[in-house]
């Protein structure tokens, strides 16, 4: 009895030993066929010390998976099929949680536009997108299309690395945590600016990425109240520090602050009280005003071709794309807005003369 005991644990150790490999074996071919590469059954076969039709089983396993993975999820299509050309079997259609090519090439172009990221924090993000392209061949195309761009990119001259601090600061946004801040002045980085805030949302604007927060000062009870009504705008690369303080905001869900709706009415993150403003546009085409104010809206064609044109917007940050329009527009209301930019033309005119 004693070598018919020791027989059966040694045949139980080899059937474990077996599976393990073929699982390891069909991990390695599912995840070859994700990458676009073909699977050449007599070569698997040679390459593993197995039987072709030990191959064949594990392809079958795949198939069965992915038509599982289909049946429970219409979004995620994908098969595998024999390629007569490339002699191996090949995954077919796609899964729609990955990004197709043309989308990785897409949101590449997008970030090298941006400048948001530091040279090194590019080239990491750049690579990391190309490598989900398949096949293979597709992977170098895209990495030949951006290797110009790449190599020519202009980091921002601050050279801040903030993929960690967006992170923590997102965090404090989800679990409303009131926050302190030391932030350098946009007029001199050597004066320091300290504030307790409520974050609101992390937004990437122009070039930047910015906390969007209401600062917060402690009344006579020594309870923490809202110092404006409108939240304020704090570039992330400007923010020296950050701690929590240990407590928490609240807000009512009917107040809370929405972030598209802010995007909307905000041009180059200047904040301020929000303003219904009316001008009248003149140039060659009005979705220019249209897509630059997404809450513009048309009042009214002229006779002359111009539009009058609404839209509710945050702030004096509006001037600076007010005055890039040149004749072409002009503020009808309000009339404070139509003073500042009297006040500024001047200003410029006087430059000049």
């Amino acid at each position: 009895m004693t070598g018919r005991q020791n027989i059966l644990p040694q045949k139980g150790m080899k059937i474990m030993k077996d599976k393990r490999a073929k699982n390891t074996r069909t991990l390695d071919m599912y995840v070859r066929l994700c990458e676009g590469k073909a699977v050449n059954k007599a070569e698997e076969a040679l390459r593993c010390g197995v039987d072709e039709r030990s191959i064949q089983r594990d392809i079958d396993d795949i198939r069965a998976f992915l038509a599982e993975r289909s049946s429970g999820n219409s979004s995620d299509q994908r098969t595998v099929v024999y390629d007569r050309i490339r002699k191996g079997f090949v995954m077919e259609g796609s899964e729609a949680s990955m990004l197709t090519n043309s989308e990785i090439l897409a949101v590449s172009k997008i970030l090298l536009e941006s400048r948001a990221f530091t040279k090194k924090e590019i080239r990491t993000i750049l690579d990391k997108l190309v490598a989900g392209c398949v096949p293979q061949k597709n992977m170098k195309l895209v990495a030949d299309l951006l290797a110009n761009e790449k190599y020519h990119y202009v980091e921002l001259h601050h050279r801040s690395v903030i993929k960690d601090k967006l992170w923590a600061l997102g965090s404090d946004v989800k679990q409303c945590n009131l926050i302190e801040i030391v932030y350098d002045k946009q007029v001199s980085r050597k004066e320091k600016i300290r504030r307790v805030v409520e974050p609101a949302a992390v937004l990437f604007s122009e070039y930047y990425f910015y906390l969007i927060a209401f600062i917060v000062e402690k009344d006579g009870h020594g309870k923490y109240v809202r110092k404006f009504d409108f939240p304020a705008a704090f570039r992330v690369d400007r923010i020296r520090s950050y701690k929590e303080t240990g407590e928490k905001f609240w807000t009512a869900y009917a107040g809370r602050f929405e972030e598209g709706e802010f995007r909307k009415r905000i041009q180059f993150m200047y904040a301020g009280n929000l303003l219904r403003l009316q001008i009248r546009y003149s140039g060659r085409n009005v979705e220019a005003v249209l897509d630059r104010l997404p809450t513009a809206q048309i009042v009214s064609q002229e006779d002359d071709g111009s539009y009058i044109v609404e839209a509710e917007v945050y702030g004096k940050g509006i001037l600076m794309w007010l005055l890039s329009q040149g004749p072409s527009v002009e503020v009808l209301r309000p009339e404070s807005v139509r003073r500042d930019m009297k006040e500024l033309l001047t200003k410029v005119l006087a430059q000049y003369e």
